[in-house]
Parts: C-alpha cells; structure tokens; sequence
C-alpha cells in the first residue's frame, strides 16, 4: 500500500538523521512516522506523494518546508524549538517539538504541499574540505621535484552544483589542531578538518587561485535570492549550528563573487569543457553520482576520458570526487583523484558532508 511505503520511508530518514547526528530531525520524523498512521496533517500533507521513491526524498522535503516557515517567522512557537533561530531542542524531551510541528504543517497545509512538489537540495560546503585537498595533491604531483613554485591556476568544473557554493572552495578556510588552510579572514571556517592530522601534501600547500569557476546541476538555485537561499537554509538540519554557520558564510562569498551554475546535465556540460595551457582544469563532484541515470553517466565517463587524453604536462587535467563507495558490507565516503590518464587514487575518507577527513589505513 502506498501509505505503508511512506511510513517506512519517513522511518528510514528518521533513523538516518539520527545516525547523522540530527536527534531533532529523528525525533520529528519518527512521530511524524505516527501521525501518517493516524491521518493527521503530515498525512494530508504529502497526499499525493505517498509512494514517491526513496531518491524523492519526501520526509526530507517536509522537514524542510517546515523549517522554511521558522526560517520566514511563519512558525513562531516552533521556533522555539529550533537551534537555528536560537531556540533549544533538548534531546532528553525529544517530543516537546511535536504538538508545535503538528500545528505548523495543519496552519500551513498550501505552502508544505507546494514544497513538497520541489526535489530537496542542499550544498554543503563541508565537502569543500576534500576538494582543497584534492587540489593540494594534484598540484604537488605537478610542480617539479624540489620546487617551491606557485600552484597553477585552476579551472574549476563542478557537477551537480546545487547553487555553485563549493565553486568557491578556493575562498574557504580548514582547520583542526595543528593545522589550517585557506584565507585567515574567510566567512567559511571548516573546523575540525581532519580527525588524525592532515596527509602530508596538505601542510604548507601553496594558495589555490582559480580563475574560471563554472557548475551545472538540473535544477540549480540562485544563492543571490532570498528564495534561494531559504531553500538551502531549510535543507539544513536546524539542530546542526556548524552547517549552518558555514552556509550562512558561503552565502556572504556568493554574494560578491560570481560562479555560474548552467541548468544542463552533467554530460552535456563537459561537451563544453577542454583543457587550456598554463593552468589545471578541474572537474568535481560531491555526492551527486547516485543520481545521474546509467546511460547519462556513461557519456559522462567518456568526456572525462576525453579530457584526460587531451590533457598533459603545459595543460593537466585532473578529476576528484567524493562520492559513496560499496566497501565490505557498507558505504564509505571516499576521495578519489585521476590525475590525466594515470591510473585513480583513493586519497582520502571523510564523514557524508565532508567533516571530518581521515586517510583510510586498508585502502
């Protein structure tokens, strides 16, 4: 039956978000779980969606389009509740949001159901903490043994930019004990980089200038709006101040610097891609490769092989991505860099939004 399909996909997230350390998120979710059951006005609200697929993410999309109402101050007593507004989730009274939520969402039953038509998106700027370190080591296996040149200028091609943040990767700042990268003065301080130190590139790694910055995602959002940017907000998990704090300086960057996201998929927009001499073209992605179909994905594997076999020492080329891996009996977030023909590199293993990083010790 649809409804029991629904009820098992909004347990499943619950559990999710409390694996991924968001216990409001959990706690929402799992007597959302109830009201569904019951008919209530979570029920109403994804009428219609009931039997939507586990990639449309529908328990995601209502979490967001209620946090957009507390965003927008449509949901005062909720707020309340909610840490990115300043209120308080105590995770020892993890039902003390319900009675609010419930109200939220039967207030506003024409705005949640619009929401809800829009696929969820977010852009985490964590993941970033692996681009830079893909870049850094890219960059050290091309300067010549012994040399302290200036790293190449990068053009940089993202796949699946959501609103182009990560574009601006160049502009961040890591840190963790010991250790920090990037600009002192940034918005975006990626704390807590890397769980047991740095690799070894990294440390002493010369700045990243990029100067070409494109992106392409099928239905990309415009950080510059005050649309936009409530839909990133609302994606994030509102009891997670550190995401929302490296968003909320993301979109300070965005601001001022511009990174075009092109509305194409990810194969038709590398068609357009070619390396250029004196600098190192980039292509990344994060997280996004579950959900390009086969076929699309196969043209993508043979731009980049293009790419690569174009690619060489006055014009290098090199791709990284971020993306889950089947290792064992479960998934593992690894970084993976194929500098121009050479054969891929695993370099490094991090937590799904990009924080911390680790170097896998098996692999």
């Amino acid at each position: 039956m649809p409804l029991d399909h629904a009820v098992a996909m909004f347990h499943h997230q619950a559990e999710a978000c409390a694996e991924l350390g968001s216990p409001l998120s959990a706690a929402l979710l799992r007597r959302a779980v109830a009201d569904l059951a019951d008919g209530g006005p979570c029920a109403a609200a994804i009428a219609g969606h009931e039997d939507a697929p586990g990639p449309d993410a529908v328990a995601l999309r209502l979490l967001g389009a209620v946090h957009a109402l507390v965003l927008s101050g449509r949901a005062p007593e909720l707020a309340a509740h909610y840490p990115s507004v300043g209120g308080r989730f105590d995770p020892a009274d993890p039902d003390a949001p319900w009675p609010a939520f419930r109200d939220a969402v039967a207030a506003h039953l024409p705005f949640v159901r619009e929401w809800l038509t829009r696929p969820p998106q977010t852009n985490e700027v964590g993941r970033a903490n692996l681009l830079l370190t893909g870049l850094a080591w890219a960059q050290r296996q091309l300067a010549a043994p012994g040399a302290e040149s200036a790293a190449l200028p990068v053009r940089l091609y993202e796949l699946g930019s959501s609103a182009g943040l990560n574009l601006l990767a160049d502009r961040f700042r890591c840190t963790s004990p010991g250790f920090s990268y990037g600009p002192a003065d940034s918005p975006v301080v990626l704390a807590d980089a890397w769980r047991d130190g740095p690799p070894e590139w990294l440390p002493g790694a010369p700045a990243q200038r990029v100067v070409e910055r494109h992106g392409c995602d099928p239905t990309p959002i415009d950080p510059r709006s005050a649309r936009g940017a409530l839909a990133l907000r609302a994606y994030v998990w509102a009891d997670q101040l550190p995401r929302v704090e490296r968003l909320n300086g993301a979109l300070e960057l965005a601001a001022g610097i511009p990174a075009p996201v092109e509305a194409v998929g990810a194969a038709e927009f590398l068609r357009g891609a070619a390396t250029a001499d004196g600098t190192l073209t980039v292509v990344w992605h994060s997280i996004m490769r579950q959900y390009v179909p086969a076929a699309e994905w196969r043209s993508v594997e043979n731009e980049l092989a293009r790419l690569a076999a174009a690619s060489g020492p006055a014009a290098p080329f090199v791709h990284l991505a971020l993306e889950p891996r089947r290792v064992g009996a479960g998934h593992r977030f690894l970084l993976t860099a194929r500098l121009g023909a050479e054969p891929e590199r695993v370099l490094a293993e991090a937590a799904p939004h990009g924080l911390p990083a680790w170097l896998p010790a098996d692999l």
